[in-house]
């Protein structure tokens, strides 16, 4: 008796096992729909990536013919006037400092590329992971006097933001992966000195077995900071008149 008894309450426990997986199965179908929504989600969502992507280049493609114009008017006007000339002189200086025009020169390239496979041990490591040594490089080459720096070609200003993004990292808003590759105009010699210091940011990176080259150039070009910056709650201080 107990022996049929405990047959019996197997035989209804695996039947109500039964209903409830088949009432799972069946909600997931309907939500899931056997993958055609996931599927047909991601081709929207890839729709939609390529066409802000196109946005976004047709933008920039705008801008850069609109700041053309307004060069060739401010060369125009500065080309019959002395005083327009000298104010448009301080005005490319204004825009080299904030960082909104390309710029060439000599300085230097340090790349940095992760620690080879065979180097690592327990789980893989990157220069993405290190923000902090990104920017101690940039730190190093501020303090050096370099006049314009750039992380794997996107300039870096005052208002440069260096986030990480998943196994990625962000500059100024656009997504960047390893090499990182630094660049930095100024005199070779100072900037390559200043990171090549004894114990200094080259040595750190090389430390943590990081792959670093660090070459002097004679002419290297930085792209201008691409991102509009506008002053909500700041303005300028009227001046008083004595």
């Amino acid at each position: 008796m107990k022996k049929t008894n405990s047959r019996l309450a197997i035989t209804m426990i695996s039947l109500f096992l039964g209903i409830i997986l088949s009432i799972q199965l069946k909600t997931v179908s309907r939500t899931v729909g056997d993958g055609v929504l996931p599927t047909q989600r991601a081709q929207q969502l890839a729709l939609e990536l390529k066409k802000a992507q196109e946005e976004r280049d047709a933008t920039a493609k705008a801008l850069d013919e609109a700041e053309d114009k307004i060069d060739q008017y401010e060369k125009g006007e500065a080309d019959d006037n002395a005083y327009v000339q000298n104010l448009y002189n301080d005005l490319e200086k204004y825009r080299m400092l904030a960082g909104y025009i390309d710029l060439e020169g000599p300085g230097i390239i340090l790349e940095v590329q992760d620690p080879p496979a065979d180097v690592q041990f327990g789980d893989e490591y990157s220069i993405i992971d290190d923000l902090d040594l990104i920017l101690q490089v940039i730190s190093v080459l501020n303090a050096a006097e370099a006049e314009a720096i750039s992380v794997n070609d996107q300039r870096y200003t005052t208002f440069t933001e260096i986030e990480k993004a998943g196994d990625l990292i962000e500059v100024n808003g656009v997504t960047i992966s390893t090499p990182i590759v630094i660049k930095a105009i100024g005199d070779p010699q100072k900037l390559e000195s200043a990171l090549a210091l004894k114990r200094g940011i080259v040595w750190t990176l090389e430390y943590y077995d990081y792959i670093v080259h660090l070459s002097q150039e004679k002419s290297i070009e930085i792209p201008k900071y691409r991102k509009l910056v506008e002053f909500v709650y700041s303005k300028p201080t009227e001046e008083v008149s004595n």
